[in-house]
């Protein structure tokens, strides 16, 4: 991980290429099965304009492994998005800054438990129970082989999840919002302006 370094925002053209590749290349460091078949793919809607610029359509990114060939990179690709495994869309605010934080397994299910504590607040705030933030595109499907190769180190600061954290430089929009321990913008802590500010943000309102 020393080696690992900031190359662009959650999201950005940059960031996306490098995380897609570092997916390929650990199911590559992996040894996948030789009949497995499996995509991975993170779509981030309503991102910043800054996002989509020189005619990128959207802000994501893939990795996958089918009949023995491995590849991953910027974008979404339907011949990935077709395949069994984990796809997913979000609301590009909603996970953004602490998709910075590092943790392990615990770290994992604390910011789970924190998003669903603000995601909650913020539908309360609305008066909207289910606001859509996070949605995925099938039921996910995690192989062995794919769970070994992308987890690896990860109690040690590695695995995917902290390559891609440690890969990704601040956005400034989230500079003055109040934020949980694992790094979520804490919607209850927040000032009227700063929870009008957000919801605009993530994309919902009143």
């Amino acid at each position: 991980m020393s080696d690992v370094t900031p190359v662009g925002e959650f999201g950005s053209k940059e960031w996306c290429e490098a995380c897609g590749k570092a997916g390929a290349q650990m199911l590559q460091d992996g040894e996948m099965p030789p009949d497995l078949v499996w995509g991975f793919s993170e779509t981030y809607t309503q991102p910043p304009a800054r996002m989509l610029t020189d005619g990128r359509e959207l802000s994501g990114y893939h990795f996958f492994v089918k009949n023995g060939e491995i590849s991953g990179g910027d974008g979404i690709p339907p011949e990935c998005l077709d395949l069994p495994g984990f796809h997913v869309k979000a609301r590009w605010a909603a996970i953004c800054h602490q998709s910075a934080t590092n943790y392990g397994r615990e770290g994992q299910q604390q910011r789970t438990k924190e998003e669903q504590i603000v995601f909650a607040d913020m539908g309360k705030h609305i008066g909207k129970e289910d606001l859509g933030l996070v949605e995925f595109g099938s039921k996910p499907v995690w192989p062995q082989p794919i769970i070994d190769a992308l987890s690896v180190g990860m109690e040690e600061g590695g695995g995917l999840h902290n390559i891609a954290a440690n890969m990704q430089s601040p956005s400034p929009e989230f500079a003055d919002f109040p934020k949980t321990e694992m790094g979520v913008p804490d919607f209850a802590r927040m000032t009227d302006d700063q929870k009008d500010q957000f919801l605009q943000l993530v994309g919902v309102g009143k």
